[in-house]
């Protein structure tokens, strides 16, 4: 199985995206992915907040293979635990998904078209994070599962 998590625009946190990077690279012991850097929309005084995110939407699945999984995230999805999201992705696996999309929209959120397209809407939490916190912790959860999965002391 391959992850894809494309970014609408760089991460501009210095220390977001160092973490980024480190979980990446301990990531790609375990499974095969791409991260792609999505050229985002700069917002003009004409846009409204409702087609920029449509724009944004746009960007996103033009970018994603028709037969991607879908896992939107987004605060009005459904809540796993770790352990959840671990037995979720060996699902995906023993099922032979190829490939699993994890979108993640940009500061307004996603458009709802994704979220009517999306396989799976997912929420990191009940509390609100930047989108650049939400791909840092994207990458440290499946880090995560992958290390319950395969029995590391790292999820403890």
């Amino acid at each position: 199985m391959k992850i894809y998590l494309p970014f609408l625009g760089k991460t501009r946190e210095k220390y977001l995206a160092a973490g980024i990077d480190d979980f990446a690279n301990r990531l790609k012991h375990f499974v095969q992915f791409d991260c792609p850097v999505l050229k985002d929309k700069k917002k003009s005084a004409k846009d409204s907040p409702e087609r920029l995110k449509d724009e944004e939407a746009r960007l996103l699945l033009q970018n994603i293979s028709s037969a991607a999984t879908i896992v939107a995230l987004d605060p009005s999805g459904s809540q796993l635990s770790s352990d959840g999201f671990a037995e979720l992705i060996s699902k995906w696996e023993n099922q032979g998904v190829k490939e699993v999309a994890f979108l993640i929209g940009g500061p307004l959120g996603l458009a709802d078209e994704i979220i009517r397209k999306a396989d799976l809407v997912l929420s990191l939490s009940q509390m609100t994070f930047t989108h650049e916190m939400a791909r840092m912790l994207v990458f440290e959860q499946l880090y995560r599962a992958y290390t319950i999965k395969a029995g590391t002391g790292y999820h403890k």
